[in-house]
């Protein structure tokens, strides 16, 4: 797998629907508020890419809507039709 750094931040792809995931465009939006959480989740909603933070139980920004063991229901539910996504995973 590809590690991809954002800051002192390591992360690779978990997944990626349509190849969508493109460094310079994440990286305008990427702030150090994600920088505690263990997964993002990139989605593209009316061409527009939305950044959403998933963490662990363990980690302590842990709260129920943003445990990523309910990241692929988050997908269905808020995410557009078929639409392009990535995950990154956070490597320690």
């Amino acid at each position: 797998m590809k590690n991809i750094k954002f800051g002192d931040k390591k992360y690779t792809i978990e997944r990626e629907i349509n190849h969508c995931f493109c460094y310079e465009e994440i990286e305008s939006l990427m702030t150090d508020y994600f920088y505690d959480f263990d997964y993002i989740l990139g989605d593209y909603s009316y061409d527009k890419l939305r950044l959403k933070g998933f963490c662990h139980k363990k980690n302590s920004r842990f709260k129920e809507f943003n445990d990523i063991s309910k990241v692929d229901q988050y997908i269905e539910d808020y995410c557009g039709y078929k639409a392009n996504y990535f995950l990154l995973k956070k490597v320690d």
